[in-house]
């Protein structure tokens, strides 16, 4: 019995898959089913993987090599999302160019994933700051502009000064930028974005065609935001006009004020007329300070400010309504302005009274008290269907879905009205003032018109500067002065200088990898039909309403051009849990001692017990706390599998039956659990396995084999050297899958419960399918039964099979 010495065996199949190139696709080979595995790709830090990594990457893994065996022609790629802002830190701070920096991070990246034995087909690699690929990022971007979905407007971004950036509303959290937590403020400036809203009811409708989380799915709709309304207009006393939007026309008479966005145009239009404008413009300085999610979901304090002196005009009435200003109203969503009814809505009625502001309840209640006392603060709300409308003029009486018809036909025959959708959803921000980063492919003409350049002359690549950070608000290309200047064919102007944010290449990184070196276009059309959807994609649920979102338009987009064959990009997504510390806290610099680096795993234990441990510490989908215990186990499990497969004299050619059963049952068991990604019980299944035939001292060859195969796709450097050890040349990596007869795998026995008045007093191992007869007889026998119906009058007997038996008795 010998130790076993991951060591040397781990280098060996690695050193083996390489030379042999073992997990090459041929994605020309339509002969077999596809199956398209795919993580979501790292960004290459210096730090390199973290214990989180290995997680979502084994369960792909694991997946791919057991599509292989059962005869599919599996595409399982791996690559870098290599913009981002740490390598451009990095340049700044060294003034050397970024790339170099990036590609040591991606040699010691893949050496870590080489390291941990995962099947990538590295000769399909893509980084998405490699020319060759981002050649086609921009030649994306250019038809998305050629076609009026990438613009160039003047808008509120987030600006962060200390990064010397536009960030994007899922780049900012808590007021601060998500890398360095600096601090953002809201700025306008000219801006590329991507009409996100133009996909928004194709996006809902793809959600119902696929297999996602519906927590991912909720999140994606609640972040589109649909809501259809009507869009009315009011007149403002003195001249100007404005317009909301609501899904509530039947409360307008209950209008008693409006809100509109401090930063947007009607508001500047009204400053001159205001009677109080040192406060409303301190008001509007103090607003700009903050971002989006400042001002709407973690807005608590109500604030606001009046424009005194101004009023609007309600149309259903004529009725004067007092106008303020306040921050939870953004000029970007919607049409900038709000009507607020307080006695329906409570976020209106929370306002109301920190402003002192009247009230007029016009949809009747159970009385018609406007209850405006610290607990109504808490329970408020809207009286909707059902309901019936009060102090609402010629519409009094009338229900509020009956209302809600007639007062929109009114204020459409007075042409004050219009049905309309809106979303939530708004543009995304697609430039950040930023060195490492696409460079966005047009001119800026001297005559005021945009130029996107011609296909010959992309990529466009980046040039090398002297300094790579930005001055003044300017972004770190304005320093590249011969550059910028462009004179062709008759067109002269200036290149823009901004970059596209690192979301762009993630967007649609997943059709590169199946043709990755195609010079001609982003991918051959041919070879995208036979691999697209992506079969299963894990990755973290933190990229819901950004990647998940952004992926999903850039697919829709070139489906709707004709250029992609399926209009959702991943098929199945599943999201992996968090590995936190042995403390239950996720890892991280508040408790350094709890951090596990996976590389210090592999050097003491082996990737192969990693790779088990992971997958055996519960359900993939729930976060987990790191457990050293649990790592020896998983070591102390791959050492029994060693000591008793690789001894031949424990093999037989010989079948007594004894393991039959549960050989056919882990099988059929450990293969329904890969496909659910239910590692963990599969795992559970084969130490059963393992148990049974240790305890049988001897086992099947076909036996030892099929689990051997099985356990590869977890372990998969030991599977190889003990497939070797049977005396096989080849990898296992293409052997077949093993098979299960579904009779074998059925039970003789079965244990059941029996009952008396509805309590539990005996269990019976009675034959599976056995008569009611026989199964009471059985139960009248035992002892504890018998005890408790003596003396009494047996009622009825019930026989539920295979389950239980209950006996009422009085």
């Amino acid at each position: 019995m010998s130790r076993y010495d991951f060591t040397s065996v781990e280098a060996k199949w690695q050193k083996y898959w390489e030379e042999h190139q073992t997990f090459k696709t041929d994605v020309w080979d339509f002969s077999k089913p596809k199956f398209y595995a795919l993580d979501m790709f790292p960004y290459p830090s210096g730090v390199g993987l973290h214990a989180g990594h290995p997680e979502g990457y084994t369960a792909t893994d694991i997946v791919s090599r057991m599509k292989r065996m059962q005869g599919y022609n599996v595409l399982h790629p791996m690559g870098y999302d290599s913009f981002g802002l740490p390598a451009e830190q990095y340049a700044v701070n060294t003034g050397n160019h970024p790339n170099g920096f990036t590609q040591e991070n991606i040699k010691t990246f893949s050496k870590q994933l080489k390291e941990l034995g995962f099947d990538y087909d590295w000769s399909k690699m893509v980084a998405t700051s490699d020319p060759e690929f981002y050649k086609w990022t921009q030649w994306i971007f250019k038809q998305l502009y050629k076609d009026g979905y990438a613009k160039y407007i003047d808008m509120p971004v987030n600006w962060c000064e200390e990064l010397g950036t536009v960030l994007s509303n899922d780049e900012v959290i808590d007021g601060k930028s998500e890398r360095g937590g600096f601090p953002v403020v809201r700025k306008n400036m000219k801006q590329w974005v991507i009409d996100q809203p133009a996909f928004a009811e194709k996006l809902l409708e793809g959600l119902d065609e696929i297999d996602w989380p519906e927590s991912t799915k909720a999140i994606q709709r609640n972040w589109i935001g649909k809501s259809t309304g009507v869009e009315v207009e009011f007149d403002i006393v003195g001249g100007g006009k404005f317009s909301i939007f609501t899904t509530c026309i039947e409360t307008i008479y209950g209008i008693t004020f409006m809100v509109l966005a401090p930063d947007g145009a009607v508001t500047e239009s009204l400053l001159d007329r205001v009677k109080n404008r040192e406060e409303v413009e301190a008001y509007i300085a103090e607003t700009k300070k903050k971002n989006d999610m400042d001002r709407t979901e973690l807005n608590k304090t109500k604030s606001g400010c009046e424009l005194k002196g101004v009023t609007c005009i309600n149309p259903v009435n004529g009725k004067e309504v007092r106008m303020f200003i306040g921050d939870f109203v953004l000029a970007s969503y919607g049409t900038g302005a709000v009507m607020a009814v307080p006695s329906h809505d409570q976020r209106d009625f929370e306002y109301a009274i920190a402003h002192n502001i009247d009230m007029i309840q016009v949809i009747d209640g159970k009385d018609g008290h406007i209850d405006v006392s610290e607990a109504a603060m808490e329970k408020t709300e809207y009286l909707g269907k059902g309901y019936k409308l009060i102090n609402s003029e010629e519409f009094t009486g009338l229900t509020v879905e009956e209302a809600k018809e007639a007062i929109t036909q009114k204020l459409e025959k007075m042409g004050r009205a219009k049905r309309t959708v809106n979303y939530h959803f708004r543009e995304w921000i697609f430039a950040r003032q930023r060195y490492w980063g696409e460079p966005v492919p047009v001119v800026h003409c001297e005559d005021g018109t945009i130029h996107a350049l011609d296909d010959e002359e992309l990529p466009l690549i980046l040039p090398e500067l002297d300094d790579y950070k930005g001055k003044n608000g300017k972004a770190p290309l304005e320093n590249a002065a011969e550059w910028k200047k462009y004179d062709k064919n008759g067109i002269k102007g200036t290149r823009e200088t901004s970059t596209m944010p690192g979301s762009a290449g993630s967007s649609w990184y997943y059709f590169r990898y199946i043709d990755p070196h195609n010079d001609k276009e982003f991918a051959n059309q041919e070879l995208l039909k036979h691999w697209m959807p992506v079969d299963l994609y894990i990755g973290g649920p933190e990229h819901a309403v950004g990647h998940l979102i952004y992926s999903r338009i850039w697919n829709r987009y070139l489906y709707d051009k004709g250029l992609a064959p399926t209009k959702e990009p991943f098929k199945k997504l599943v999201h992996q849990g968090m590995i936190l510390g042995e403390n239950g806290i996720k890892m991280g610099k508040r408790f350094p001692e709890f951090v596990v680096n996976p590389s210090d795993i592999v050097r003491d234990y082996g990737a192969d017990t990693l790779r088990l441990y992971e997958m055996f510490m519960g359900p993939l989908e729930v976060s987990k706390p790191w457990s050293k215990n649990g790592v020896e186990g998983a070591k102390r499990f791959i050492q029994r599998v060693w000591n008793f497969f690789t001894e031949a004299e424990n093999l037989t050619d010989d079948n007594d039956g004894a393991l039959t059963k549960v050989y056919h049952q882990t099988v059929k068991k450990v293969t329904g659990d890969f496909e659910k990604l239910a590692f963990n019980t599969a795992i559970s299944q084969m130490m059963i396995f393992v148990n049974e035939v240790y305890k049988n001292g001897k086992c099947p060859k076909e036996y030892a084999e099929g689990l051997i195969k099985m356990l590869s796709c977890i372990t998969p450097h030991m599977g190889e050297e003990i497939w070797s050890i049977m005396g096989h040349d080849d990898t296992i990596a293409y052997e077949s899958w093993p098979a299960y007869d579904e009779e074998l795998c059925k039970e003789d026995t079965i244990e059941i419960v029996v009952q008396v008045n509805g309590k539990v007093k005996a269990k019976l191992n009675i034959a599976v399918d056995a008569d009611k007869d026989s199964v009471m007889e059985m139960a009248m026998s035992e002892e504890k039964v018998r005890e408790s119906i003596d003396g009494k009058t047996i009622i009825k007997q019930i026989y539920v099979p295979n389950k239980l038996v209950n006996i009422v008795a009085k």
